[in-house]
């Protein structure tokens, strides 16, 4: 006899029911539902996406710019 009896949880949801209506609940449970599985799906396709190398330069228009304005040896000249 717990404070979250069986007993309870059938009282919750008959207050529920008669609070939202049994269509309004079918459909915060299939939003709900479809949420989770859009989660899911998320998570399962971010850990199969490869990421790039740590270190390795992606785009090399970036590198060549970056480098020349701040390359330390024509500062010097």
């Amino acid at each position: 006899m717990g404070i979250f009896d069986w007993k309870h949880w059938v009282v919750i949801l008959i207050v529920a029911a008669v609070v939202f209506g049994t269509k309004r609940l079918r459909n915060v449970g299939s939003d709900l539902g479809g949420a989770i599985q859009g989660f899911r799906k998320s998570m399962a396709e971010t850990e199969t996406t490869p990421a790039a190398p740590e270190g390795q330069i992606v785009d090399q228009s970036i590198a060549r710019t970056t480098a020349s304005q701040n390359d330390p040896v024509r500062q010097q000249s």
